[in-house]
């Protein structure tokens, strides 16, 4: 078996049996695939049962010229995840990775809007193009919803609730999680569906799928990052945002509302609270008024 054909065994078993998403394999098997390039670069001819603790530091000081401190720990997350899956396989019986360690990297807090900033972002949509409408309504619940980009191109009418006031959101590993949907989100969206996506001629296979491209059929991720980015340009807006901020900004704005942690981290999806506690770190003001407000002794 050569280097490929472990990586595409590799690729079966991240999508099949631990149900991790199209995304998170393909980044798995892109730094895979830079570890082979640096052996062919080099001349090391070794296979993933052989190769050593040795080498694979030596590319990691090559890689870490290249990459910053995140990349290189999500790539020696990625390997050591890589060499497991060949002991479980019985294809090794020891993990070169054992002993290699990843920068610490701190925790990177999130870019966030404030409420005058999101609004500016969707009025500047040009409800005049054939994809205003959807536009305005992409972007009224990936904030509304703290929907991930994945989510929202994903989003199936058939995930639709209103009745109940929810949505249905499949998440990372395949996961699914209900989502309030307020009025004024639903109403974008029924506007869109009404005034835009009835006259796509939509391709077969996306019927259910609610927000197309002129060509009917679901829309990039890319897409949707190039939507934010020239609205952004367009307002002037002197930050690098992207679809996420939108999320962040979802629950950074319910937090500083009186939003409790726990109830954050369900909408967004997250497994473990610990992810969800970021946004604790991004406004002292808020955590002031709080203690203010319900401490003892605040007087």
């Amino acid at each position: 078996m050569n280097w490929n054909s472990y990586i595409k065994s590799f690729q079966s078993y991240l999508k099949i049996e631990r149900g991790l998403s199209k995304n998170t394999v393909a980044n798995y098997t892109f730094d895979l695939e830079r570890l082979t390039k640096f052996l062919l670069e080099n001349e090391i001819a070794i296979s993933p049962e052989k190769i050593s603790e040795e080498t694979i530091q030596q590319f990691i000081y090559a890689v870490s010229k290249e990459v910053n401190a995140r990349s290189q720990a999500r790539i020696i997350s990625g390997l050591k995840s890589f060499f497991s899956y060949l002991i479980f396989e019985d294809y090794r019986t020891d993990n070169p990775m054992e002993l290699i360690e990843a920068p610490k990297t701190g925790r990177k807090l999130p870019d966030t809007l404030s409420l005058e900033d999101i609004d500016n972002l969707i009025a500047a949509i040009d409800l005049s193009k054939p994809e205003g409408e959807r536009n305005r309504a992409m972007l009224e619940t990936l904030y509304g919803c703290g929907l991930r980009v994945s989510e929202i191109i994903t989003l199936k009418i058939s995930d639709l609730f209103f009745d109940e006031g929810f949505i249905k959101i499949t998440g990372k590993g395949n996961k699914q999680r209900f989502v309030p949907i307020a009025k004024a989100t639903q109403k974008y969206i029924e506007l869109y569906k009404n005034a835009g996506r009835n006259h796509l001629d939509v391709v077969k296979g996306f019927e259910d799928t609610l927000f197309l491209n002129r060509r009917g059929k679901q829309l990039t991720r890319a897409m949707v990052f190039t939507i934010v980015k020239e609205l952004a340009v367009k307002i002037n807006l002197q930050k690098s945002i992207s679809p996420h901020t939108l999320r962040h900004s979802f629950a950074t704005h319910l937090l500083e509302n009186g939003a409790d942690l726990r109830s954050i981290q369900m909408m967004l999806g997250h497994e473990s609270i610990t992810t969800t506690e970021i946004y604790v770190h991004l406004d002292r003001k808020h955590l002031t008024q709080i203690i203010n407000k319900f401490h003892p002794r605040k007087t």
